[in-house]
């Protein structure tokens, strides 16, 4: 009796810390796909997602290497594989690919349906059940973020639309899997391994598709790639995974329908771009909406 007492005292400081985690994961990959964006300008696109591989795949291997961190099971390389083909390859390429057919902005769209893919995953490979209720408010969340998006006077291109779509369905897969995974092996060691993975074929392609002249290429999109390799490919995933595993796959990952209102809030700061009140008057929705589905979840 006691210890269930202290197993139920423990839950809402763990489920806290996951929202806490994941909130982190999700600022961090706001800047994603603007710096994306500014990369592609200048770097081709299978360049940059092999070579933000490479830089993060080398970092994670010295990591690994210094902590002594125990090698994965053979059970767990498969996991392994699907999360590199989904959150390394997968998404990164679809999404560099996209970004040369239509805007950052556009994709605001494609980003509002990624909370919803991973709730999916997270039912069908997590094993996850949440409340019919929390069905509602994650499809209501996701319907204000593409409706403010479509209100934004935004241009389509069918090829970019079906590369952000496929890119949103592999990026659901690998972070459910790789939160399912973090709950045993740990937040870090699931994207480091990921990461290690991929680094045999990640780095001579990098070699080979270097562009033939790097002075040629201007800072803004070095900088992208910087962001990129350390902070969406590397650091990011070390709080989102840890997150997920904590406060569960379908709860913390609705934290991703703010994620394209904290790239707006970015782009403010930094770009001086004018925050219109229906941003502030629809992140409100998504809010509440997100606080509501955090009730429903379990």
């Amino acid at each position: 009796m006691q210890r269930t007492c202290e197993q139920l005292n423990r839950a809402p400081s763990k489920n806290l810390s996951g929202w806490f985690n994941g909130f982190i994961g999700v600022v961090i990959f706001s800047g994603s796909l603007p710096a994306t964006r500014v990369a592609v300008l200048e770097l081709d696109p299978v360049f940059l997602t092999v070579a933000r591989a490479t830089i993060a795949g080398t970092l994670a291997l010295c990591l690994l290497v210094l902590l002594k961190s125990k090698r994965p099971e053979r059970s767990q390389l498969y996991p392994l594989l699907i999360v590199a083909m989904g959150v390394v390859v997968g998404f990164p390429l679809l999404t560099a690919l996209a970004l040369q057919h239509v805007t950052s902005a556009h994709s605001i769209v494609f980003l509002g349906m990624l909370p919803l893919a991973t709730a999916v995953f997270g039912v069908l490979r997590g094993g996850e059940h949440p409340q019919p209720a929390f069905w509602l408010f994650s499809v209501l969340g996701c319907t204000l973020v593409v409706a403010f998006a479509l209100t934004q006077g935004l241009t389509a291109s069918p090829k970019g639309d079906i590369l952000m779509l496929l890119a949103v369905i592999v990026c659901g897969l690998g972070y459910a899997e790789g939160a399912k995974l973090a709950r045993v092996l740990g937040g870090w060691q699931v994207i480091s391994w990921a990461l290690v993975l991929s680094l045999p074929v990640m780095a001579p392609l990098t070699w080979v598709l270097a562009p033939s002249s790097f002075p040629s290429i201007g800072t803004p999109a070095w900088l992208g790639l910087g962001y990129v390799s350390f902070f969406s490919m590397f650091i990011g995933f070390i709080f989102w995974y840890r997150g997920l595993a904590q406060g569960g796959i379908a709860a913390v990952g609705q934290l991703q329908l703010l994620q394209p209102f904290f790239g707006l809030a970015l782009a403010a700061i930094l770009l001086h771009e004018t925050v219109s009140m229906g941003m502030f008057s629809v992140t409100g929705g998504v809010i509440l909406c997100v606080v509501a589905a955090k009730r429903f979840a379990k």
